[in-house]
């Protein structure tokens, strides 16, 4: 093992400081080889090493849990019954998606999908959270047209269904979108697997797809800014198969009925390095391999290039000695690589061989534990102040509602994204209760259990960027309500945290107070962050991404079938305005509205008032009903206000509906119809019933301290809103749906 002196250019190259690289060699008492280099520098990335996250994800008692424990596994599990468990994990792609829009979503579902079986699971559904900026600009209808191709020609082919997710459009994505892909699975209880290294003896076993040169360094790729440079870097961005992973999925949850496997992960970030420090980390052992013996589609590639490589659909398994065969002939039967490439020992040592001759060797904990953790600056940015003031007595009141609903519906955060979710396959595996554009969470039942599952990915990231800390506890908060919406009790999130440049300390600001509300938030709902992923960098020449950090939450109905749409589905039912009796928010819910923003081309204000008793109350009530079967629908307000979500389930149901809204429930409005009308007021939903259940459903509200509204009734073909008996809105479900479904399909008919 030769190690010999270098630039700083070659350590600066890939990532690492000078005082990191001093570390190095000072823990090594040496220099580090090549092969040792590259790897220290891909461990100790942000994207792997958590270095500049990892102080405040503290603020999540499950991250604290895996921090101060054994460590982060593959993806959360959550009880569903005594049984079963669900796996969920979310990601971001974000700069592999920005060089290479098709491969880098493709892959980022490829490899949240790894996450999932590899904890034993069966993956029954993806979802995913999509941000660009405006579809004027040929470049992002470029990046959205190819991000959705990649996506669906990758979920479509493995047989997972994409159930849900959202798609979000605003300049400060133009020059670095976000894709987030999340996955969720179902695994017996008795048969989760954890990526640990425990048996000395035992083979270290690698599976699956051949390594290429793709994604060297992609760890390091992700830990960096975007720049004018970035299009160079397409050979850090993978390659997916989906069929590969069909196949890998099937042999992977085939093998681990052998009972032979005893430790497994997914050679995603960091490749090899990774699949072989951090489980040996973890149970204090320690690993040699000789990379010559690791399957390779290309000649003549270096230790260096294997150990490094993030080539997709590959798996390190750890299975139990003289029963390699037996493991390795599953594999074999479906067409895939299985090599024994070494062993794990008893000495905390990674030794890597390249025909025998060793290129590196580490203990696993100096690449794990003992990656520098920075505790960075914070600072308030200056912009908050001059944003968050929003003076509502200059802000003129809408002259004509009914242009002003017919604009929001247009706008592309809010108009349908049928065009998106069409070109998915959401029915595969015939589990999913409640489709894409039916419901505010995607529903689907759980195979030997009579629960459901219901799953949403949100963020409203105007609210992050006006109020961090709100921000993120809106976050949270909208993603319960959406679940509960279906009928089901929100249980925990995963979490994908994207903001721009840490070392920056206004962004640092950013990201510690949204980690505040989520985690203030996620306590109080009783719903623990159990997995997740924090993507700095997100930003570009046209400045950083505002603060996105987006939610994936998971709810639990105790009947699949007791799940509620949104839609008005039929005449003659009664609509109910469901809402806390009474609050105060100095901007009457406007401030961070879609409103504001289209209307008056505004973005300032605070984002809305959040109760957290009313809403967790809110929860519990909408749940209750769903299992007593007293409501045939139930839709949340957020984006675009009452009306908008008025039409939404007016339009979902292909049912038109006439509404007459009493003073009492809109007194916090001080009788501007915009508020009325449009306001962002937190913790509402708008529900249809039969008349027969209307007293019922009022004693629950009151039940649960909640204020319960009749408003009026469905039927017809018109959406029709008075304000004590003044019209303010009235249209042709013909005029709304030509606003609603066509605003995306429009632009995208601008080919580029």
């Amino acid at each position: 093992m030769v190690s010999t002196s270098r630039s700083p250019e070659v350590w600066r190259s890939m990532g690492l400081t000078d005082a990191e690289y001093a570390r190095i060699v000072e823990l090594l008492q040496r220099e580090p080889t090549d092969t040792e280099l590259g790897m220290f520098a891909v461990m100790w990335s942000e994207h792997c090493g958590y270095k500049y996250s990892r102080p405040v994800l503290r603020l999540f008692k499950k991250y604290r849990e895996a921090l101060e424990g054994a460590g982060f596994e593959n993806a959360g599990v959550v009880p569903l019954d005594e049984q079963y468990g669900i796996a969920m994990k979310v990601e971001s792609h974000n700069h592999p998606s920005a060089v290479e829009p098709h491969q880098g979503a493709a892959t980022g579902v490829g490899g949240i999908i790894r996450d999932i079986f590899t904890m034993g699971a069966r993956p029954i559904a993806i979802l995913d959270s999509l941000r660009f900026g405006p579809l004027d600009e040929a470049r992002n209808r470029y990046l959205f047209e190819h991000v959705v191709e990649g996506i669906s020609s990758y979920g479509n082919c493995i047989g997972v269904p994409t159930v849900a997710g959202e798609v979000y459009f605003h300049p400060c994505y133009s020059g670095n979108p976000l894709v987030n892909a999340m996955a969720v699975g179902v695994v017996p209880l008795n048969r989760i697997v954890s990526a640990r290294a425990d048996v000395p003896g035992s083979a270290v076993m690698y599976v699956g797809a051949s390594t290429g040169r793709d994604g060297i360094h992609g760890a390091t790729f992700a830990s960096e800014t975007l720049d004018e440079d970035s299009e160079q870097k397409r050979p850090n961005v993978q390659i997916g198969d989906p069929f590969m992973e069909k196949l890998l999925i099937e042999a992977t949850l085939e093998a681990l009925e052998t009972g032979a496997v005893l430790g497994m992960q997914d050679m995603g970030a960091a490749g090899l390095t990774c699949t072989t420090c951090e489980p040996t980390s973890k149970s204090g052992t320690g690993v040699e391999i000789d990379t010559a013996l690791v399957p390779t589609r290309e000649p003549d590639m270096t230790p260096y290039e294997i150990m490094l490589s993030e080539s997709q659909e590959r798996m390190l398994l750890y299975v139990q000695a003289e029963r390699e065969e037996e493991v390795a002939r599953v594999f074999r039967k479906w067409g895939l690589n299985a090599v024994v490439i070494g062993r794990v020992i008893e000495e905390p040592i990674l030794r890597v061989r390249h025909h025998g001759e060793v290129v590196a060797e580490i203990p696993p904990d100096y690449l794990t534990k003992q990656c520098p953790v920075y505790y960075l600056e914070t600072q308030e940015p200056e912009y908050l102040r001059e944003v968050q003031n929003l003076d509502l007595s200059a802000l003129p009141d809408v002259e004509s509602p009914e242009a002003a609903l017919l604009q929001l519906l247009e706008s592309p955060n809010i108009a349908s994204k049928r065009w998106v979710f069409e070109q998915y396959d959401w029915l595969v595996g015939t589990q999913t209760v409640v489709p894409p554009g039916e419901g505010d969470a995607a529903v689907l039942r759980v195979r030997g259990s009579q629960k459901g599952i219901a799953l949403k990915i949100d963020c409203n990231s105007r609210y992050c960027y006006l109020h961090p800390y709100r921000g993120g506890q809106l976050a949270v908060a909208e993603a319960a309500r959406n679940v509960a919406c279906t009928g089901a009790m929100p249980r925990a999130i995963t979490d994908c945290l994207n903001f721009g440049n840490p070392q920056r300390p206004e962004i640092f600001y950013q990201f510690e107070q949204a980690v505040h509300g989520i985690a203030d938030a996620s306590e109080y709902f009783g719903t623990p962050v159990i997995s997740g992923n924090v993507s700095f960098y997100n930003e570009s020449e046209r400045g950083a991404v505002y603060p996105t950090p987006t939610i994936g939450m998971l709810g639990v109905l105790e009947r699949a079938e007791d799940a509620l749409q949104a839609g008005f589905r039929e005449a003659g039912l009664a609509v109910l305005l469901v809402q806390p009796p009474a609050w105060d928010d100095p901007h009457l819910g406007l401030g961070g509205s879609e409103y504001l923003s289209v209307i008056h081309g505004l973005e300032r204000g605070i984002p809305p008032t959040l109760l957290l008793d009313a809403e967790a109350q809110l929860h519990r009530f909408l749940v209750a009903c769903a299992r007593q079967r007293l409501v045939r629908s139930a839709h949340d307000i957020s984006e675009g206000g009452f009306a908008v979500a008025l039409t939404e389930s007016a339009l979902i149901g292909n049912c038109g509906v006439q509404v007459n809204l009493p003073h009492e429930a809109f007194r916090w409005a001080q009788g501007r119809r915009d508020a009325i009308l449009f306001s962002e007021a937190q913790t509402r939903v708008i529900l249809s019933a039969s008349n027969e259940a209307v007293p019922a459903i009022q004693s629950m509200a009151q039940a649960h301290g909640l204020a319960c509204y009749r408003i009026g009734e469905t039927g017809g073909e018109e959406v029709a809103i008075a304000y004590e008996g003044e019209p303010l809105i009235r249209l042709s479900l013909q005029a709304c749906r030509n606003a609603y479904e066509n605003a995306i399909p429009r632009w995208m008919e601008r080919r580029v």
